[in-house]
């Protein structure tokens, strides 16, 4: 599966559950941006981090996909997004990729906490 797919899979999920620089998108106040956090069945944090960082290079809208362990749990994952516009992030979810994703990933998702939505204004690498 293409990160593509597992990024989706990651916004998707939040989004159902639920200072520096800027770009044109960041100009426009198009930005969308979802932060959530993610716990894995217990001791299958690493293998549901792979399914996450698979393909992350082709996401159509995608300006920044972070996951990161959560240093005090073991299981608990962080994942931060900030796409060009909720419309790609939507879009995004219709990928074949993404559903696969979801598909290979959902058995090792123990919990999901509430996500939450942001509206990036800009910032490094943006």
């Amino acid at each position: 599966m293409s990160r593509v797919g597992r990024r989706t899979f990651v916004a998707g999920s939040m989004t159902a559950l639920l200072g520096a620089g800027s770009s044109g998108a960041a100009e426009r106040g198009a930005m969308h941006g979802l932060i959530g956090r993610m716990t894995a069945v217990p001791g299958q944090r690493d293998a549901l981090i792979a399914i996450l960082l698979e393909g992350v290079d082709a996401m159509p809208g995608c300006l920044s996909y972070i996951v990161a362990e959560d240093p005090e749990d073991a299981d608990a994952i962080w994942i931060t997004e900030v796409w060009d516009s909720a419309e790609s992030h939507t879009a995004s979810l219709g990928l074949p990729a993404v559903k696969d994703a979801i598909r290979k990933a959902r058995p090792l998702i123990a919990g999901m906490d509430n996500g939450r939505m942001t509206r990036p204004v800009g910032g490094h690498g943006l």
